[in-house]
């Protein structure tokens, strides 16, 4: 496990060319300032990690299709308290895909959103600040389907319209293509 920084000195260094993410970074550093941001009950929004898996060739993304929003996304979850969101990331792509071990590209942040989540019967709307990490592995490695997802698979970039137009799904598409 790489050595944990906190968010806020991950927020402070930083940078992005996109203007929408850049918009993001204020919004982080002002949710931090609350004591109950890494906690899920905390609102109108709280911290999530994420993980962006790509294979070795660069050309493929592990996505699942998330049971309950019913769209295409990387694995990822909230922080239940826990202010390593890198460790946040990890656990989560364990839980949801079975996937371990993967290689940590980057030691800081690869991407930043901020995206509502509907409200549930036992839950009101509320917004994910989603810090994510990006990671290598292995396509031949085993992955498993969780019972929060309907589906987990390797996708290629050139076939990724066809699951997601989440513009934050191609940012960081143009990230990996340099583009």
């Amino acid at each position: 496990m790489p050595h944990f920084t906190p968010l806020p000195l991950l927020l402070q260094s930083y940078q992005t060319s996109f203007s929408e993410e850049s918009a993001f970074i204020n919004r982080f550093s002002e949710l931090l300032l609350h004591p109950r941001a890494y906690h899920r009950d905390h609102l109108p929004g709280h911290i999530t990690g994420s993980a962006w898996v790509v294979n070795h060739e660069r050309s493929k993304v592990l996505l699942l299709h998330h049971g309950k929003l019913n769209t295409w996304l990387q694995p990822g979850g909230h922080a239940d308290g826990d202010e390593n969101v890198l460790k946040v990331a990890l656990r989560e792509l364990e839980e949801e895909t079975g996937l371990r071990p993967v290689n940590l590209l980057t030691p800081g942040i690869f991407d930043l959103d901020i995206h509502p989540i509907p409200e549930r019967k036992d839950f009101p709307s509320h917004f994910h600040y989603d810090v994510r990490f990006l990671f290598e592995a292995d396509e031949q490695d085993k992955i498993i389907v969780s019972e929060e997802s309907f589906d987990v698979k390797w996708i290629s970039f050139s076939k990724l319209k066809a699951y997601s137009e989440n513009i934050s799904i191609h940012r960081m598409v143009k990230k990996i293509l340099g583009s």
